[in-house]
């Protein structure tokens, strides 16, 4: 890895945990991320991207465009939305909502997404071309990705591929990567 990219992002480090642990403590159910999809808006903004919020109610896309010539898209995706259930943690951010917890690790896929666009958007002569960050609510739900589609997401913003990210308990540095679907489920245990 590019030694200069990694002390980047470890200088990042700070800012979002501070963003997943605040997003960790106000948490909100599938089509109700309005704080969540507020705050994600609002730092798009400081990082000086162009952003669409309501999408499909509360879904969020932030553009960004190189500044090197290129005409192709891609999609970064991240979900938003937690969980029905009472979070037993002893930490200094835990939810306060009972009853609701980011026990899916969405606060975590949101500031990384975060982290990504806010890295992009200070190397724009990185890349060729534009990359939408989609910011999607009610993934839990299967309800945020069909409003967001349904209110022209990929009309409005069109992408040559499309991107997500998944947090899984592995190893220390292990990482996947296949094309197609991966993890392609929504199993209803709630």
């Amino acid at each position: 890895m590019n030694d200069s990219l990694l002390m980047e992002v470890r200088d990042m480090q700070a800012e979002l945990t501070i963003i997943r642990q605040d997003i960790h403590a106000h948490p909100e159910m599938t089509m109700e991320e309005q704080r969540t999809s507020a705050l994600v808006a609002s730092k798009l903004k400081e990082w000086g991207l162009t952003v669409t919020e309501g999408i499909g109610r509360f879904g969020v896309v932030g553009t960004l465009t190189s500044i090197k010539p290129g005409n192709r898209s891609i999609g970064l995706r991240a979900d938003m939305d937690a969980l029905q259930l009472i979070e037993k943690n002893n930490v200094s951010y835990v939810s306060t909502k009972l009853g609701t917890m980011h026990a899916c690790g969405h606060d975590g896929h949101t500031a990384m997404l975060l982290g990504a666009a806010k890295y992009l958007s200070e190397h724009r002569d990185s890349f060729c071309g534009t990359v939408q960050f989609i910011f999607q609510p009610g993934e839990e739900r299967l309800q945020g990705a069909i409003a967001m589609i349904n209110d022209s997401l990929f009309e409005r913003f069109p992408v040559d591929a499309i991107y997500g990210l998944h947090n899984l308990p592995e190893h220390l540095g292990t990482f996947s990567i296949r094309s197609g679907p991966v993890m392609a489920a929504s199993d209803r245990w709630y």
